[in-house]
């Protein structure tokens, strides 16, 4: 184990040695990651729903339409639970006991808070589309006063995560290496497939380099 759990609550208790406290790790997964899933509570019912962020700092900022569940609920200052994964690999052991996974994760717990400042809207809008595609900002129309007013945009701080991580080969005990099946890991990653133009694009539209390369970090 690293560093130190910042909460009772968040201390890695299953596999202990995979926890990963160090905030310049956590932020690289989050970074590297495209979705994740905010679970919460209305009624007694829980919901856990995928969508995309962006982080500016010690922040998470997530948006929506003002009018979904989610950025209702969450404005309302409900307990949250957002998780992050990336997954780098399938490990394929010997015996069905030792198949896993190689993976890094990062799970939050806090509370959000609806953004009202208008200057802060407008960076936390940008950090969600920039962090898709790094420099889209500024290739594309920024949002009327009547798309912003139709936005909810909260922010959960990062005060309160815990990273995961499982690398490496399968675990297989001794007794099972000479089982006649092949053992290994299936390296898995998010790659970008070739482009689909829209259909009304203009003429002599370029392509940026930043999409015509896309990569994730």
């Amino acid at each position: 184990m690293s560093a130190q759990a910042p909460s009772a609550r968040t201390r890695v208790r299953t596999k202990p040695d995979r926890a990963r406290y160090e905030r310049d790790i956590q932020y690289a997964i989050l970074d590297e990651a495209l979705l994740c899933h905010i679970a919460f509570a209305v009624d007694g019912q829980p919901y856990a729903i995928p969508t995309t962020y962006g982080r500016i700092g010690d922040q998470l900022y997530v948006h929506g339409a003002s009018a979904s569940r989610l950025l209702r609920t969450l404005a309302g200052g409900v307990p949250v639970c957002v998780t992050v994964t990336l997954l780098d690999g399938l490990v394929l052991a010997r015996s069905a006991r030792m198949h896993s996974m190689n993976y890094r994760s990062v799970v939050i717990l806090g509370t959000a808070t609806a953004v009202i400042d208008r200057a802060e809207r407008l960076t936390a809008l940008r950090a969600v589309i920039e962090h898709a595609v790094p420099g889209r900002w500024r290739e594309i129309r920024p949002p009327t006063d009547r798309e912003l007013n139709e936005t909810a945009i909260v922010r959960v701080p990062l005060d309160e995560a815990s990273a995961k991580v499982r690398h490496g080969p399968a675990l297989d005990l001794q007794a099972d290496l000479t089982q006649p099946c092949w053992a290994g890991v299936v390296p898995l990653a998010l790659t970008a497939q070739p482009l689909i133009p829209d259909a009304r694009l203009a003429d002599g539209i370029r392509v940026p380099d930043e999409i015509a390369h896309y990569t994730r970090p």
